[in-house]
């Protein structure tokens, strides 16, 4: 029973994984080449030799009766292109296409000249027989052909296709090595060319042993049946070689069928270990991706896939939020059904987790914790389609389902301080039964320090000079030329360091401190305008941003008039700034702060165009001058179409109504052109420079890189 079950190894009859088919043609298909590259070269020296030895013919001659050395040159041609291509991994070949064509054509002119020579003195059978290898000839072009033009670009074994080339063209070489030492024999030479095609078929092109056996061994006994009257001719001359040359012949075929054997049962083991260390790396991965409980991610895959979600530009990292997951009182359930029915629990739950967080990054943490980051949009409905389903549980086992969340402040946070952090928040709800979800309280607390600090320091650092002005330009969209600058609040806090306009300006707003801040700006610029103006350098208009509080908290005409007055200031170069937002709100004050405006001579800008709700409504009821289109419409500009029709018809908007119209956001020239075609005339975005200090922004000037415009209206 062992001795059968060896040899049906041994013999390759026991099943082979697909890997391990794969493995071996794909490494017979290499071998091919090799094996082609040989064929190749040995068959175009025997034709240049041949030629050399036959001067005078025409180029169908020479192949009257020797055409073997082209056929198999062309097969050999075959295979090595179609190896070749398959071992290079391209996906179109053309010079594949050309010779598979190319061969199909010159084959058939060989067939038509053997029917045209032959036809007439042989029977059908005796053409058929004689025209053999052209038609193999034929049968392995197009089908190498075949492939190029239409399997080769589906999805297909490519190397059960190329295993089948292989056989075709060791066909050709069997064909080719018995006829041709048969001939040789004739002239009482060697039969040194069988030996050499019978040991390519065997030794390069491995199959399954019992294939080889069959292979060589049939092909051994046709051409010893076909050699044998020679070796008896031979011996009744007295010769005597007959059973010298049968028994090194049978030992040919031993060591040739031992050697294929051999080489088979190594690449076999090869193939064992490859795919068993392929096995093993899915195993790793699935141990190093997965939950070995619940199927879905573990922390330590989990971690990787946030890093990479922050870390992708196209992300805005400001409306991701990490959510901690905890069962409440799973303890209970797994006391009173036992730790098998609690595992199934989570089992289920962690399918339900998965499927409410489609393509978001979801992981068992451990025990009954799960870990999400998720977008902050939506995470309501989800965690609550979520609880519903723990608290649906049929058990009289009550089951909560506490959620902590903490928002990551930037890109390269660590991912595990993210869900230590909402684990943290989750932790103080815990047991509060009116609260099932919490935030991170740490960031609230420390930004509630901060912002304390910003509402007790604005007057020092307004009266220190920690809050600054900076400046960016704004230009006609088509001469480019610098026409105005919108200022912009900065603050360099000795303790904080720079602090963003995003952090300080809402707090001074929700504080309703904001007002002086904006004074503040208010004067800078008229000083800054009036140095400039001493100095005899070129002045351009800047346009001033005002909050909705500024016009309840101080009367912002008369402030902004008093340190026009003061710093003798043209009114025309000084412009107002409101937001459509501010004009939601105590509409009646600001009406008349901004018909007051009007009549003092300042030109009044509507900033932020398109961020509310009540833009036309807005544009109905005010009177502005400069429409200041919001730089959200920019978003994804390249690839939205429906954002060009949106500007356009807002340009086109602003134009009929008699209002100028500015493009803030203008990042790419592509934008910049599309605006400037559609008739919006002035431009401001990071295209043409950030916001800037008045040094910089004078050395810019300095330099030439910004060319101040006579026109400035």
């Amino acid at each position: 029973m062992n001795f059968f079950r060896w040899a049906v190894k041994e013999l390759g009859f026991s099943k082979s994984s697909r890997y391990q088919k794969q493995y071996i043609n794909e490494t017979n298909i290499r071998t091919g080449i090799y094996m082609s590259f040989m064929v190749v070269v040995l068959e175009l020296w025997m034709i240049l030799r041949y030629i050399h030895q036959r001067p005078g013919r025409t180029p169908l001659e020479y192949f009257d009766g020797e055409t073997n050395y082209l056929i198999l040159f062309s097969a050999g041609l075959i295979l090595l292109t179609f190896a070749w291509r398959y071992g290079a991994g391209k996906k179109n070949f053309t010079a594949g296409k050309i010779i598979s064509a190319a061969v199909i054509a010159l084959d058939a002119v060989m067939i038509a000249r053997y029917v045209i020579l032959h036809g007439a003195e042989m029977t059908t059978g005796q053409l058929f027989f004689g025209m053999k290898y052209h038609l193999l000839l034929i049968a392995l072009a197009f089908s190498y052909l075949i492939y190029e033009l239409i399997i080769g670009k589906k999805e297909f074994r490519t190397d059960i296709y190329g295993q089948m080339l292989n056989i075709i063209f060791a066909v050709i070489c069997l064909g080719f090595g018995i006829e041709t030492s048969l001939y040789d024999i004739s002239r009482e030479r060697q039969i040194l060319c069988f030996i050499t095609m019978v040991s390519f078929v065997a030794c390069m092109l491995i199959w399954k042993p019992y294939v080889s056996l069959i292979l060589l061994g049939a092909t051994f006994l046709y051409f010893y049946y076909l050699w044998l009257p020679h070796l008896e001719a031979i011996d009744a001359a007295g010769g005597k070689v007959k059973d010298g040359d049968s028994i090194n012949f049978f030992i040919l075929w031993i060591v040739l069928a031992m050697i294929s054997i051999s080489i088979y049962h190594q690449r076999r083991l090869e193939s064992e270990k490859d795919e068993g260390l392929i096995n093993a790396n899915k195993t790793l991965n699935r141990v190093i991706q997965e939950d070995d409980l619940t199927g879905i991610h573990n922390m330590f895959y989990f971690n990787q896939e946030a890093v990479e979600v922050l870390n992708d530009p196209s992300v805005d990292f400001s409306r991701k939020i990490f959510l901690f997951l905890n069962i409440e009182n799973f303890k209970t359930y797994n006391d009173q059904f036992g730790y098998q029915a609690g595992n199934e629990y989570l089992q289920k739950l962690a399918e339900v987790i998965r499927d409410t967080f489609t393509g978001d990054p979801v992981a068992r943490q451990a025990d009954d914790h799960f870990a999400v980051l998720t977008d902050v949009s939506g995470v309501e409905e989800k965690t609550e389609r979520v609880r519903d389903v723990v608290r649906s549980n049929d058990s009289e086992i009550y089951l909560e389902l506490k959620v902590g969340g903490f928002r990551p402040p930037s890109r390269d946070v660590d991912p595990r301080m993210a869900v230590d952090s909402a684990r943290y928040a989750c932790s103080r709800i815990k047991n509060k039964y009116n609260l099932n979800y919490k935030e991170y309280d740490e960031e609230v607390d420390s930004r509630f320090h901060k912002n304390q600090y910003i509402v007790n320091h604005v007057d020092s650092a307004v009266k220190n000079g920690h809050i600054k002005v900076f400046y960016q330009p704004v230009v006609w969209s088509d001469t480019r030329e610098m026409c105005g600058l919108e200022a912009l609040a900065r603050w360099d806090d000795p303790k904080y360091g720079f602090l963003s306009p995003g952090v300080f300006i809402p707090v001074l707003e929700e504080y309703r401190q904001i007002h002086k801040l904006d004074a503040c700006i208010f004067e800078q610029v008229c000083r800054d305008m009036r140095e400039a103006m001493d100095k005899g350098k070129k002045v351009v208009p800047v346009s001033l941003n005002f909050s909705r509080l500024d016009f309840e908290l101080m009367d912002a005409v008369s402030v902004l008039e008093g340190y026009v007055e003061k710093y003798r200031i043209p009114k025309d170069y000084l412009h107002v700034e409101v937001t459509e937002s501010a004009l939601n709100e105590n509409t009646g004050l600001l009406e008349k702060s901004m018909d007051r405006f009007h009549a003092d001579g300042y030109s009044i800008w509507l900033d932020d165009f398109g961020s509310g709700y009540s833009s036309l409504n807005v544009l109905k009821d005010f009177s502005f001058d400069v429409l200041k289109i919001d730089m959200k419409f920019l978003t994804n500009f390249e690839k939205n179409g429906k954002s060009r029709i949106i500007l356009d018809t807002i340009i086109s908007l602003a134009d009929g109504i008699g209002m100028k119209s500015l493009t803030e956001g203008v990042e790419t020239e592509e934008a910049a052109e599309f605006l400037r075609k559609e008739g919006c005339g002035r431009l401001q975005g990071y295209l043409f420079g950030k916001p800037m200090p008045l040094e910089e922004l004078s050395e810019k000037i300095a330099d030439g890189t910004y060319t101040v415009s006579s026109k400035l209206e």
